[in-house]
């Protein structure tokens, strides 16, 4: 039987740019296990308003879903806000979609959200802002470089580490410099991939709706206007990474880029770990049925102990990423979970598109072994359903 499932990225993420497939990794482990079950796969990656409203992401993702789709079964997996896309798609009230992009959600059959903030997350409060709207086009593209690339550029990440380490007076300055930063690695990815890049970062600065959406409060409420669609099947997919230790600063010593990498990735890891009080990235479980005893037997197992409110994967808090059925939890970054961590392999032994790159340093030791399990869980819910 042929399936069809549609990737829908999230923060700093992206479909497509250039020659670089950021689902990559993603792809090509799913394409195998619908293979050997069977089952013929084909993968389709949402690339368009980055950082859009919801809404907005969730009408391009019906529209194209309408434009490729057969009478196959239909599959959705969101990474980060791209879940709240797929939910927002398959919610029996769509509000918003026009019902003709929608004829084929009949089709659909699963539901996959991996990182998602289903509650918020409180780094979209910071990105909201005038001075984090310049952060996040830093980090997406920095993403862009370190995944496509490989590249290290060490000069961008040490400004976007000083912006991150607290205000001051020098904001103007800072901003200037950080312009000037992210301008330098646009013309090194340019150089090597094409002017995609910049209708990407274009389009980040013309719409950041969802940071504005992805808040705590915010989501308060358009969380209550999402709902479950009968019949299909939702599962979800959570990690954190853990506290910085003693050990993970010594490995650094000598190594500047993975220094400033991981002091960079806890800085946006201790932003993260802030909590509202009133507006908890977390699930009530008279809010979700859901959210009880199996769901934190799983949680205990994985990481020895129920995690708390401040744990998080360095976006998005785990509280937030639970919805529908826990298929798998583990330690690893926003990143790790697509195949985006660091490769201890031989780099001359591997073809360039099997290589894992990983320009967040979280410590997290997410491995093939990890990648593997995860890839294993989200198939066998797909093909399950």
């Amino acid at each position: 039987m042929r399936h069809h499932v549609y990737l829908s990225p999230g923060m700093f993420g992206f479909g497509k740019l250039g020659s670089y497939d950021y689902f990559a990794h993603v792809e090509r482990e799913l394409v195998d296990r619908f293979a050997a079950a069977g089952h013929e796969l084909f993968v389709h990656a949402i690339d368009e308003l980055p950082t859009a409203s919801i809404r907005r992401r969730a009408t391009r993702l019906a529209e194209i879903v309408c434009a490729t789709s057969s009478l196959d079964p239909i599959h959705l997996l969101g990474h980060s806000t791209g879940g709240l896309d797929a939910r927002l798609v398959a919610s029996p009230a769509t509000r918003g979609i026009p019902a003709t992009t929608l004829e084929w959600l009949p089709r659909l059959r699963s539901v996959t959200t991996m990182n998602t903030p289903h509650f918020g997350t409180p780094l979209a409060g910071f990105f909201a802002t005038v001075n984090g709207q310049h952060v996040l086009a830093a980090l997406s593209i920095l993403t862009v470089a370190g995944l496509s690339l490989g590249a290290q550029p060490l000069a961008a990440a040490s400004v976007l580490l000083g912006f991150l380490r607290g205000a001051d007076k020098a904001f103007p300055f800072k901003l200037q410099l950080l312009d000037r930063a992210v301008e330098s690695v646009v013309g090194l990815v340019e150089d090597a991939r094409s002017p995609e890049v910049r209708k990407f970062l274009d389009a980040i600065e013309d719409d950041q709706g969802s940071m504005l959406q992805l808040s705590p409060e915010s989501m308060d409420l358009v969380v209550a206007g999402f709902a479950d669609r009968d019949g299909v099947a939702y599962q979800s997919t959570v990690s954190m990474s853990p506290s910085p230790k003693g050990r993970r600063w010594l490995e650094t010593v000598g190594h500047p880029w993975r220094a400033v990498s991981l002091a960079l990735f806890f800085a946006l890891h201790r932003v993260t770990a802030v909590q509202n009080k009133r507006y908890p990235c977390a699930a009530m479980r008279r809010d979700a049925p859901w959210a009880g005893d199996e769901t934190e037997a799983v949680l205990a197992r994985a990481f020895r102990a129920a995690p708390d409110l401040a744990a998080n994967d360095g976006v998005v808090p785990i509280r937030s990423q639970l919805h529908g059925a826990l298929i798998w939890a583990g330690l690893g970054d926003h990143l790790d979970v697509l195949g985006h961590y660091r490769d201890r392999r031989d780099p001359a032994a591997v073809a360039p598109e099997l290589w894992h790159r990983d320009w967040l340093a979280s410590g997290s030791d997410f491995d093939d072994a990890a990648f593997s399990s995860l890839m294993d869980a989200i198939a066998t819910g797909m093909l399950a359903a």
